[in-house]
Parts: C-alpha cells; sequence; structure tokens
C-alpha cells in the first residue's frame, strides 16, 4: 500500500517542497507540495526525478576499507577504527595542518553537512581546508565581507517586487537559482515582465534567460567587472547618483567616484565588446527605474576579476538606492541566524590571516584555493609539511577543481584518505575509507546555508519519510563519529559531539547581554530542547535562539521545533525587509564602499583595458537536469540536450572547418579533451562553451550509468594558476583555448603515399 511523505528537496539552491509517494521503502513518485510556503507547488525536473537519484543501485550501502590494495565492505566498526588509525598517526607526527579537508557542494544541502563540519575542524586545528566555494562563489562572500564586514551577509534581489532586474553571468531559468533562494525562479521573471518591470541579461551566452529577456548584451567573457566599473562611472558622471536612506550608513562615495573615472563606457568598449553607447542605457535603465536590482553569479565570479565584479554589484546597488529596500537587494533573515545584536561596529573582515605552503595563496573566510589542492599534497617545500592524509566530505575535486589529471595522481600519493561520499567516483575511489551515507529519502531536511539567501523569509524542516534501512547509519553519526575518530577521542559516544555544541553554544548566550537568555542556566536551558536526535535538539535550539524563536519560553509565540514539526508546510515569516544598520560587522560600523583590498586590486583591472582579446576563449554551462557532477548516473536526468557538446558559433566553426556533431579535439594550459561539436548561435562569435561536472571514463570507479556515456572533463583544460588574486577562485571562464577539427588533424598527419 502506497502513502505520502513531505520532503524539501536537497537537489539545487531552490529548496522547493515535495509530497513524495512511498510504497514500502522505495519513493515511486514526487510531485510539488501545493501547500509549501516558500514553493507553492512548483518543482523541476530534478524534483521529479527524487525517486530515481534516492533509489540509484550504484549507490553505496556499507563502508568499505582498503585492503591489500582493494576496496572491500567492512563494518562501520572496521571502518571508524581505521580512521582513527590512519588520521592520528598523521596529526601525531605531523601536526594537523598535515591533515586537509575537502568539503563539497552538498554539504550545504543536507542536515548534517551543515552542522558537523564545522565542529571537525575545529577539533583538528588544521589550516588546510579547501572546498567547492573556491570554483564557484568565494569572490562574493570576498566582496560582502569587505563591503558589509560579514563574508556571509549577501544580499539578494527582491524578485516580488522589483521593477528591474540586471543579471550577469546568471542562467536560473536552467540553474534555478544561485546565492539566490528562490522556487520557481523562472515564474518570478516571467512575473516580473507581466507587471511591466524590465529583465536585462549580460551574458555571452544566448541562454533560456536571455532569450527571456527585455535587452540581451553579449559581453565579451570576463570582462564584468569593465563594464560594471563603467556603468558606475556613468552614474558618477551624469549625477544619477542616489543613495536616498543608504546616505548615513555609507563611507567612501567621493573616493569611489575617483576610484571609476577612467572606466568610460568608451575605455571598456573594446575589451567588453559592448558599445559605450549600450553601457549608459544600461546605467540609466537601472537609475531610472522605481526600484531595481542587479544580480550577479557564477560567470561573473569565475573570471580573473571575480571580487571586483562581485563588489561592483553591489556598488551598483548603493549607488542608485536600491540596496536594502523593498524592490531592491536585501539581507535575508535566516530563523537560525544568532540572536541579532545591537548594530554598531564590529570586527570587520580580514583576508590573507594565513597562505598556502607552496604558492602563497592568501587564505578566504578561512579556505585555501582548491586549485591548490594538487601542490599542496605532491610538492615538497622548508614552509611545513606536505598534506599527507586528506578526508573529503561529499566532494569530487578530481572533477570540479582545475587539472583533475594531476590531483588524481596527487590523491595517489597520500598516506591516507577517507571519503563521505555515497557514490565510488572519481575522487573516492582513491580512498583508503569511504563511509557512505543514506539516501535523502532516510535523512531529515532544513535549509541552514539557504534560508540565509531566500528571497523570503520562512522556516521549514522535514523529518526522514523512510526509516533508515538496516545496515545503514545516519549522516550525523558519521559525521560525528568521524570527528571523534580523527581528533583523538574515537569510541566516545557520538552524542558528545553534540551536546559539545550545545554546551558551548547555550553557556556563549547566557553571557550575552542582547540574548534573550541572558544570565540563565544553560543546563537548564539544554534540559529543556526538544527533539529525537542530536540535529533535532541542535535545530531546536537554534531556532529558539534565533531571530523569531521563543528565547526558551521569553517570547512565547517565537519559533521552536515544535512548532516547526505543528507545521508540516513551512512557516511563513514574510517578506524580505530593510535591516541596515544591523546587518553590518564592518570596523566602522557602516558600509565601507571602497576597501583597501579592492583599491590595491584596480590597477590590475586598469590594465585589462589594453589587453588584447584571445581569439577563441571558453565558458561553461549548466543544465535544469544536472547539478555539477552529481547526477549524471540518472538515466532520467541526462541524455536530450543534457549532453556534453562544444557549443560553437557559426562563423567560428566555418573559419575552423569544424562541422555539426563531429569530433574536436579542445586545448587548454592544463591539457585537451575531445568532444562533439554543436554548432549553435547560442553562444557569441569567438566563445565556446563545454558544461562542467562531466568526465566519468576513469577507472575504479562504480557508476555504471554516467560511465556509458562519460563526457569529457572541462576543468581538464585548465592547469590551475589562474586565480581570482582577492579571494582565490578559479578562472573558469573566458579561458583561452585551442579548437581543431579532428579531420583536419588526420590530414595533417597523414602519412605521405
Amino acid at each position: 500500500m502506497s502513502r505520502t511523505a513531505l520532503r524539501i528537496c536537497p537537489l539545487c539552491e531552490a529548496t522547493c517542497g515535495l509530497t513524495l509517494t512511498i510504497e514500502g521503502t522505495r519513493v515511486t513518485g514526487a510531485r510539488g507540495d501545493r501547500d509549501d510556503v516558500f514553493s507553492k507547488g512548483f518543482i523541476c525536473p530534478k524534483g521529479a526525478s527524487f525517486g530515481a537519484v534516492d533509489g540509484d543501485p550504484d549507490r553505496l550501502r556499507t563502508p568499505l576499507v582498503r585492503q591489500d590494495g582493494e576496496l572491500r565492505e567492512a563494518t562501520w566498526q572496521e571502518a571508524f577504527d581505521a580512521v582513527a588509525a590512519g588520521i592520528r598517526p598523521v596529526v601525531e607526527r605531523y601536526g594537523p595542518h598535515a591533515v586537509g579537508v575537502v568539503l563539497g557542494n552538498p554539504n550545504v544541502h543536507t542536515v548534517a553537512g551543515a552542522l558537523y563540519p564545522p565542529v571537525l575542524l575545529a577539533g583538528l586545528g588544521t589550516r588546510s581546508l579547501f572546498t567547492a566555494s573556491t570554483v564557484d562563489q568565494m569572490p562574493k562572500h570576498v566582496s560582502s565581507g569587505l563591503l558589509f564586514g560579514d563574508a556571509n551577509a549577501i544580499p539578494v534581489p527582491d524578485l516580488d517586487h522589483t521593477n528591474h532586474l540586471l543579471l550577469i553571468g546568471a542562467n536560473p531559468l536552467e540553474s534555478n537559482g544561485s546565492l539566490c533562494t528562490a522556487p520557481d525562479f523562472p515564474g518570478k521573471l516571467r512575473a516580473l515582465k507581466a507587471r511591466g518591470g524590465t529583465l536585462t541579461v549580460i551574458d555571452p551566452r544566448r541562454t533560456r534567460t536571455a532569450k527571456l529577456a527585455d535587452r540581451h548584451v553579449a559581453i565579451r567573457p570576463g570582462t564584468d567587472a569593465l563594464l560594471l566599473a563603467a556603468m558606475a562611472q556613468v552614474l558618477f558622471e551624469e549625477g544619477l547618483v542616489d543613495l536616498g536612506e543608504l546616505a548615513e550608513h555609507v563611507q567612501g562615495v567621493d573616493e569611489l567616484r575617483s576610484a571609476v573615472r577612467d572606466f568610460t563606457p568608451e575605455a571598456v568598449a573594446g575589451a567588453c565588446d559592448v558599445e559605450a553607447a549600450v553601457t549608459r542605457a544600461l546605467a540609466r535603465e537601472l537609475s531610472a527605474a522605481p526600484t531595481a536590482a542587479v544580480y550577479g553569479r557564477i560567470g561573473s565570479c569565475t573570471v580573473p576579476y571575480g571580487t571586483l565584479a562581485s563588489w561592483l554589484v553591489d556598488v551598483l546597488n548603493i549607488l542608485t538606492g536600491n540596496l536594502d529596500r523593498p524592490g531592491g537587494a536585501l539581507f535575508p533573515q535566516a530563523a537560525t541566524d544568532r540572536t541579532p545584536r545591537p548594530a554598531g561596529p564590529g570586527r570587520g573582515f580580514a583576508l590573507g590571516r594565513w597562505h598556502s605552503r607552496v604558492s602563497g595563496h592568501p587564505e578566504a573566510k578561512g579556505e585555501l584555493p582548491l586549485s591548490a589542492l594538487a601542490e599542496e599534497i605532491d610538492t615538497a617545500t622548508q614552509e611545513g609539511e606536505p598534506i599527507r592524509a586528506l578526508i573529503a566530505v561529499a566532494a569530487n575535486p578530481v572533477l570540479s577543481a582545475p587539472d583533475g589529471d594531476r590531483l588524481d595522481k596527487a590523491l595517489d600519493s597520500l598516506d591516507f584518505m577517507v571519503s563521505v561520499d555515497p557514490y565510488l567516483n572519481e575522487t573516492s575511489r582513491h580512498a583508503h575509507v569511504v563511509l557512505p551515507p543514506p539516501p535523502p529519502s532516510q535523512s531529515p531536511h532544513h535549509d541552514f546555508a539557504f534560508n540565509t539567501l531566500a528571497v523570503r523569509n520562512q522556516a521549514r524542516y522535514t523529518r526522514p519519510a523512510v526509516p533508515l534501512e538496516p545496515g545503514r547509519m545516519a549522516e550525523s553519526e558519521i559525521l560525528a563519529r568521524l570527528t571523534l575518530a580523527a581528533t583523538g577521542m574515537h569510541g566516545a559516544d557520538p552524542s558528545a559531539v553534540d551536546d559539545l555544541v550545545v554546551g558551548q553554544t547555550l553557556g556563549k548566550a547566557v553571557k550575552e547581554p542582547h540574548s534573550p537568555v541572558y544570565g540563565r542556566d544553560p543546563q537548564e536551558l539544554a534540559a529543556r530542547l526538544t527533539g529525537d536526535t542530536g540535529p533535532e535538539r541542535r535545530l531546536d535550539m537554534m531556532l529558539r535562539l534565533g531571530p523569531y524563536g521563543d528565547g526558551f519560553g521569553a517570547r512565547p509565540d517565537g519559533l521552536s521545533l515544535a512548532r516547526l514539526l505543528d507545521h508540516p508546510h513551512g512557516i511563513d515569516l514574510g517578506p524580505l525587509r530593510p535591516r541596515l544598520p544591523q546587518p553590518l560587522k564592518t570596523r566602522s560600523g557602516r558600509i565601507e564602499l571602497l576597501p583597501g583590498p579592492i583599491v590595491d586590486d584596480l590597477p590590475r583591472l586598469r590594465g585589462a583595458l589594453a589587453e588584447r582579446p584571445a581569439e577563441l576563449v571558453l565558458v561553461g554551462r549548466r543544465h535544469l537536469r544536472s547539478n555539477n557532477s552529481w547526477m549524471h548516473n540518472v538515466p532520467a536526468l541526462t541524455g536530450g540536450t543534457n549532453r556534453c557538446t562544444l557549443h560553437i558559433h557559426p562563423e567560428d566553426a566555418e573559419r575552423l572547418g569544424v562541422r555539426d556533431g563531429a569530433a574536436v579535439r579542445v586545448k587548454g594550459a592544463g591539457g585537451e579533451v575531445t568532444a562533439p561539436a554543436e554548432v549553435t548561435d547560442g553562444v557569441r562569435r569567438g566563445v565556446v562553451s563545454l558544461p562542467h561536472g562531466w568526465g566519468h571514463d576513469r577507472p575504479g570507479t562504480r557508476l555504471s550509468h554516467a560511465s556509458a556515456d562519460p563526457g569529457v572533463n572541462v576543468n581538464q583544460l585548465l592547469d590551475g594558476s589562474l586565480l581570482d588574486p582577492l579571494s582565490g577562485n578559479a578562472v573558469l571562464n573566458g579561458v583561452p583555448v585551442e579548437v581543431t577539427a579532428l579531420a583536419a588533424v588526420t590530414e595533417t598527419h597523414a602519412p605521405v603515399t
């Protein structure tokens, strides 16, 4: 007999509510939850395929431990014994920094992935942290840190109320949005147009989002910061700057005017391949709109000037008075945020508190560039020990980081590696221990990270839709036991990790005068926590201490886990509201419009005005039915338009002798790949595009469907040397490449007869 259960979708950042159909313990269907307070029934192909993702037969069901060179099934006890025996000797002999930690994108899609890695890192004391952020959004964190004093204070566009939306490097009709959590992003864009608003898209590709736009500007890849700087220059030159109510919260306006003086529309036109008149029109339209928001994403982050572009996105929102006002870009307030502190100066944000051992890359937000992981393993220097042991949690850097071939070899040289992953993939195949979490139907869900980026304030929580199968271990217990094994507490009860966090958090809260529990007994508060598991108790604590919480009885109508469980479709907390100056944590207590690191990097951007563009450059692309390298093993989510092909403009194809469907060789600084060509005017001249996340052709994996149609790894074209210097983010877009028709290669090397 079938039944239904609610589940928040964990397969992209939109976090849509689902209604699952379950037969026994198997998910047989998924549809949108019409009563969900946030998504209201919307669903995309990934959500509709939840059952296929959940039930993938290639998912690992038991731990694997390497014995005599081979990974073999083992008990959980054997697996954690091996972790302790592998990690602790490295720490004791070489120090904590010899243990690297890699956190992949899926961590922010699970309860356990949000709650336990910070405890692991604190217990290890390692500075060798690498995450997917430095091949994605780190420039936005850095620019937010410099502007607002908090790397996680990221304003999002008020999609439901804005009159004018300018998107740069973003394709939400296919990505579902990123750093902007919005179920039915496509519907919100269509609603914007239906109410008479304007949508402008700046992108070198004519994406589905660009096709919907009122104006599409096909910019040359990598020049986003130049165009945005020119728009700021126009606002100053034409007297269009109007901070409105922001004026009292902003410093550095006059200095900014001087800093962007050289970036006139005429000066940037050649580099951007955007006519000066178009740039002026973009600035004037933005200024004239009753409300407006500028939103930049991965296309403007993964470029040589990613931090400057991310900074300029918010500069434009500030100069037009659209930051922190309805219809503009606002700071969300998540239910599990810390208790809001009184407005005032904070500690600010610092870069480069330590540096990578080999190339001296500065840390950003406590992280080193993922591009540097291979050299931190395989290169000896006088500056400390190489990484000798690695903990990878939901990470596949062999595909997601530049030069996967080098990293592939480096991973093989490690003394020890443990991977928390449901698959034996291109990275986890190197591990000495693989710890597989259960499928999403058997796990709870609350969006700790994405609610801080949501376009509407709300809170939702779903318990596991299906009980844990026999022999499975909850992801929270896996990560708790991993933490204990790696930090010298192997064998302790995993509840000790949650008890430690609860004790520390409540101990601090009762000492903070602005806290709702100031002066109370932390042990008494801990005893009042509800929940069936450690993660639920921690969620209850965070909700009750948070901005909407009940304060452990101080606000009877506030949030708690019990109240959230009483509302299975979620609790609506209202639209985004102005919050300044409370989110600011800069040393001045104001928005620091022109921070020092930005000033120091602007000469590099001025140098780009004179750079001669490469003949052919590479950009990536996303697809609605995939998310990085996660989902290529699910037949329902591959095929059709979701293929690993090289998009090339017809004029470039003709010039290079490339035929549609024929194989071409693409060569970059890091190597070369061969892929079928797809001739299309969906890319501008001088640009080719390969999708990210493919390349499932390495031996030793267990990805039966993905390996049957592996595609190629676009990141192998990169050697990892190109980084945005402020954030350490890899440059993945606007990279020079050479494309050769393979037929031409064959003719050139044909033997003479």
